[in-house]
């Protein structure tokens, strides 16, 4: 129909889109309402309903579009109508709405497409498919991105119903059918629904090649795929190769200027702090939020260094002024959360996490915290419970299996406890903090070879990762006294003397070097580095009994504590020792429960999320708080 008026019309449209760009909406309703009445034309009542959405009035945009018969006519029109009703929360109708079905034929071919993530471009797809064809129309295009739209609705409406499966298949199937689609991806990423082998073979069956830039010179046509690539590859799991990650950033920052993006800032940081490199990524989160403290996505970490560097009070002052400016987001309540965790108010501190959680059911760090409340005051079966919701809600992340089998490590069930770290280890199987947790388990069981395995690989990973070596000193530790049980003298006081060299001066280093002295019937050497003990722990009751017997050796010229010839005398002392040392340290945990102690441990980082500590447990993209052993019996393992 030819209108009558196309200069009156046109007017009207530029009048309306002029006052949404103004986000002047009770004047744009005005003037699209007019301007429907006259053309009664399908494209103009879309636009006032996008208007309406815009305005919040999601019930009128999608009684409008009903009354006008458009939220079956095609894509863009049933995109708006379900998004009104995911809006006003009712899931189940957008999900009547949208329908289950995945409209799989418009899935990327990329059956024939290897790549790697160093060659996101290699195949762009059959040469002759639709959604590579230089010739579809815009109408296409657009109808294509408004199903990848419904898709991620669809993940949406199954994530409020906690069907977590499923709403990791429609995100990943509105990629599929639009890799730019950030919307899924972020939901993907942030809320840990996949690991990250997972992560990796699925960028790699995106097809980054169907990205196109208007205007496109032949030669440059591959460039918007690599940028969208690279964008992608810095949000993607720190555990997973790490060379592909700097790659990306040296890219970004070099060839497109984003050297001072929050975003590729964040990113950075979170790497830094999965390395234990706390001061370097509180020095990046503190100059993100000194261009905008408004920037929400970058306090779980911020918060989570403070912590870590014991900044009590700059957390006070970021808890105070958030609670003032910003109470309705849950950043706030889990900074409440941690400063109260940090000055060991754990009751105050648990109340503050869940009231975080409830106001995002999805937020990672405040479940986590919520449940080491219950770890810190040895509380194990309520702390089980709490990480196993967070292993419900966040499947893709190991750490939460991590957390139960600690628990389970604490409560003396080995068996749980080497199950629970089975299935995180399947989840991720470069994590050094993962790698030292199954070696103490295995310690435990008396299984040395195997716990000597898991230590060196942590420790080598942890050195391929760049970590801090201070951070890995209880894992070193262990090492150690796994060989010293195995008898392998030599190279546990090489272990000891790393330890010491990077910093670890503790008493039981020295008595663990002089029980070695003792048993290579050196009770001279025993001697010196008792004395050492003594100086830094002078009440230290094993130190002085180990002296004592030194001292009786090196006078008589006999080995009376530990015979060297492999008679039953050496193995009774030894097992002796073993459970002294295992009856103190069940008396220390039996304090834990009774008291919760901050000073008996340190956190590490996530997320998520993450790294560790000397004696830490946490995670990515949050905080966490170490379950203390005790120190009691200073040559025990080291849940460090």
């Amino acid at each position: 129909m030819v209108s009558s008026q196309p200069n009156m019309e046109k007017f009207l449209r530029d009048w309306r889109q002029d006052a949404l760009n103004k986000a002047q909406y009770d004047s744009a309703i005005f003037v699209g309402d007019k301007l429907l009445a006259m053309t009664n034309d399908d494209t103009d009542a879309f636009w006032l309903a996008q208007v309406h959405f815009a305005a919040g009035n999601y019930t009128r945009a999608n009684a409008l579009l009903a009354k006008q018969n458009l939220i079956d006519s095609n894509p863009s029109c049933r995109y708006l109508a379900a998004h009104c009703l995911v809006k006003q929360g009712l899931f189940a109708d957008a999900l009547v709405l949208l329908g289950e079905r995945t409209p799989t034929h418009l899935f990327t071919s990329n059956v024939k497409r290897k790549t790697g993530r160093g060659n996101p471009r290699a195949g762009h797809g059959r040469p002759g498919s639709k959604e590579h064809s230089e010739d579809a129309t815009d109408e296409e295009v657009s109808n294509r991105k408004y199903e990848a739209s419904m898709c991620y609705l669809r993940g949406l409406c199954y994530a409020k119903q906690n069907a977590f499966d499923r709403a990791k298949e429609a995100y990943k199937d509105a990629l599929r059918i639009d890799v730019q689609c950030y919307e899924a991806f972020s939901q993907l990423v942030k809320n840990s629904l996949m690991s990250p082998d997972e992560e990796d073979q699925f960028m790699m069956s995106l097809d980054f090649g169907s990205i196109r830039a208007v205007g496109d010179d032949p030669e440059m046509e591959d460039e918007p795929g690599d940028y969208v690539h690279m964008l992608y590859q810095t949000q993607l799991s720190k555990y997973r190769n790490p060379r592909a990650f700097n790659t990306a950033i040296e890219s970004l920052t070099t060839h497109y200027g984003l050297e001072r993006n929050a975003d590729i800032l964040l990113a950075q940081a979170d790497l830094l702090y999965t390395q234990c490199r706390f001061k370097d990524a509180l020095a990046i989160t503190d100059s993100i939020l000194e261009d905008d403290k408004h920037n929400f996505a970058v306090y779980p970490i911020h918060l989570a260094c403070l912590y870590e560097l014991k900044k009590n009070n700059v957390l006070f002052l970021i808890a105070h002024e958030l609670a003032d400016s910003h109470p309705d987001e849950p950043c706030t309540w889990l900074a409440i959360g941690i400063y109260y965790l940090a000055t060991g108010k754990i009751a105050d501190a648990r109340r503050y996490f869940s009231k975080a959680s409830m106001m995002d059911a999805n937020f990672g760090p405040a479940w986590i915290g919520f449940a080491h409340t219950f770890a810190a005051e040895g509380e194990h079966d309520q702390a089980v419970t709490a990480y196993s919701t967070a292993a419900r809600l966040f499947t893709g992340t190991h750490l939460p299996q991590v957390f139960l089998g600690m628990q389970n490590h604490a409560m003396n069930n080995m068996t749980a406890a080497e199950e629970f770290l089975k299935t995180a280890y399947s989840l991720c199987k470069t994590d050094p903090l993962l790698l030292n947790e199954m070696g103490i388990v295995l310690y435990h069981q008396d299984r040395l070879k195997d716990a000597a395995k898991m230590f060196t690989s942590a420790l080598r990973i942890a050195d391929e990762m760049e970590s801090d070596p201070h951070a890995w000193l209880g894992a070193r530790t262990n090492l150690g006294h796994a060989y010293r049980r195995l008898r392998l003298h030599d190279e546990a006081l090489e272990e000891f003397d790393q330890v010491l060299r990077d910093g670890g001066k503790d008493a039981a280093v020295f008595c663990a070097k002089g029980l070695i002295y003792l048993d290579k019937g050196l009770p001279d050497e025993a001697v010196k580095v008792l004395h050492e003990a003594l100086a830094i722990h002078p009440q230290d009751p094993i130190a002085t009994e180990l002296l004592n017997k030194a001292l009786e050796e090196s006078a008589t010229g006999e080995l009376g504590l530990l015979p060297v010839n492999g008679d039953d005398g050496l193995d009774e002392e030894f097992d002796r020792f073993e459970a002294e040392l295992e009856e103190r340290k069940a008396t220390a945990k039996m304090k834990l429960r009774t008291r919760a102690s901050r000073d008996k441990g340190k956190s590490v980082v996530g997320g998520g999320g993450s790294g560790l500590g000397p004696t830490g447990k946490r995670i990515k993209g949050g905080f966490v708080m170490e379950e203390g052993e005790g120190r009691e019996s200073l040559m025990e393992i080291s849940d460090e």
